[in-house]
């Protein structure tokens, strides 16, 4: 699941993985820090007093919060200055008292940059990558990847109508529509098929 968050004219799509709130134990709340869990229960002491379930339930949340902060800083790395800040969590405490991160969002600029489609090309190839990056992206980050294809092609698009039509962008044919437009010159208008 990813949320659309819109800013005035522009589009932020945030990538995350799913809440895990559902796993035994605990309560899930949503955050911004970074901040790691220690092998400590937020009063110092240690683990020993859990029970095998409980630290069964423990090790899973510490492996959840390896892969989800892993997810997070691949989305991050890979979108650059495309994305809006850090990335964000949400956390469940675990039977330690410790927070677990469970699921988490990256928000990256998504939207197309106006009037100029090269850039625009170049900006939905990196927010193609940014949501691929992850070594197992979930369907929502599909689906950001998915509507940047659809962004480059729309690009992709306008970039070929700005060549073949120079006098609605004011630019000169060059190229494979220059040559095509000297073919079109020497061709008879009319075909006298009586001859």
């Amino acid at each position: 699941m990813f949320a659309a968050i819109s800013s005035s004219a522009n589009v932020h799509t945030a990538i995350r993985l799913p809440d895990w709130s559902g796993v035994r134990g605990g309560d899930a709340k949503k955050d911004d820090t970074t901040a790691t869990p220690s092998s400590t229960t937020a009063a110092g002491g240690s683990t020993q007093n859990l029970s095998e379930d409980q630290l069964k339930q423990l090790e899973s949340l510490r492996k959840r919060d390896r892969e989800v902060r892993a997810h997070e800083a691949a989305h991050q790395a890979a979108a650059g200055g495309l994305a809006r800040g850090g990335a964000s969590f949400s956390y469940q405490r675990g039977p330690d008292g410790q927070q677990y991160a469970i699921g988490g969002e990256v928000n990256i600029d998504t939207s197309p940059v106006s009037g100029n489609p090269a850039a625009t090309l170049a900006k939905a190839a990196t927010i193609a990558r940014a949501a691929l990056a992850p070594a197992e992206p979930s369907g929502q980050d599909r689906q950001v990847a998915a509507r940047a294809g659809q962004m480059a092609a729309q690009a992709l698009a306008e970039l070929t109508l700005q060549h073949a039509n120079p006098s609605d962008s004011g630019k000169e044919k060059t190229g494979l529509f220059k040559t095509v437009e000297a073919a079109d010159r020497d061709r008879p208008t009319a075909i006298d098929l009586y001859a």
